[in-house]
């Protein structure tokens, strides 16, 4: 179960900040050092209780957010989702799967998926003498067959084209309810299921404080996934995965043109 929760700065003493977290019309305190990142819990209550329980998660969003943006009276919107399996969520081996089918919106983990999906191979990459992106999305039926399509962009960096290569791979299956993405990419595979809850939530903004980057990609991705049934499956790169492999000789191949 998620929890809506807000925590805001209430006070600096000496390299700690007093923290208010609240919600549910329940209120706790902690307090952090973000330089040695070290967590105090403060009050004795139930939401204290469940902050506790689920720290791990609660650390994830105190570190992400800068040293330098700890300031008096900041305030951020976040959501945690109660006794998450963070063991299996960090099991690279494990597909993550999101479930919006039927209205639902649901992230769970398992070792194995469904039989029978279409499964979506993707990659990107740029070229720094071409000044040039170009990513790869290649399409695997249940049946085995193959389907390459290449796309060349004026994107600069690796990460908003790994997301267009995801986004390419959603809209070429649109009319499939159940797929599989198979990417190397950690931001492909994290964001619908980990980050845009709470990037939504803080009006698009970052635990820093600061607009998160490719916005429109995010939007598009996201509704790309609804009504729709989509695991992630992650491969380390340059791993000899056959299909892997391939979609990153082509989109190379595409940047380098």
């Amino acid at each position: 179960m998620d929890k809506l929760l807000n925590m805001e700065i209430i006070e600096r003493k000496n390299d700690f900040f007093l923290i208010s977290v609240s919600g549910e019309n329940q209120l706790a305190h902690i307090a952090f050092d973000p330089f040695l990142k070290e967590l105090a819990f403060i009050d004795k209550n139930k939401l204290t209780e469940f902050l506790r329980q689920n720290e791990y998660q609660l650390r994830k969003i105190l570190h992400m957010k800068r040293p330098n943006t700890y300031v008096i009276g900041f305030s951020l919107p976040f959501v945690i989702t109660d006794k998450k399996d963070v063991a299996a969520y960090n099991d690279l081996d494990n597909l993550v799967i999101l479930d919006r089918l039927n209205g639902n919106h649901k992230i769970t983990v398992r070792k194995t998926g469904l039989h029978g999906l279409t499964e979506i191979y993707t990659d990107g990459s740029f070229s720094e003498k071409k000044k040039k992106g170009g990513f790869a999305v290649i399409l695997k039926s249940p049946e085995g067959k193959y389907i390459l399509n290449t796309f060349e962009t004026k994107e600069k960096s690796s990460s908003p084209i790994e997301l267009l290569a995801a986004i390419k791979g959603l809209e070429l299956t649109q009319n499939e309810k159940r797929a599989r993405i198979v990417t190397d990419s950690q931001y492909v595979r994290k964001g619908l299921t980990e980050w845009i809850v709470n990037w939504k939530r803080n009006n698009w903004l970052t635990a820093s404080g600061t607009r998160v980057k490719n916005i429109e990609y995010w939007k598009i991705y996201e509704k790309l996934s609804q009504d729709r049934y989509i695991e992630f499956k992650y491969v380390k790169a340059h791993s000899q995965h056959f299909e892997n492999t391939m979609a990153d000789l082509y989109a190379k191949d595409m940047a380098g043109k």
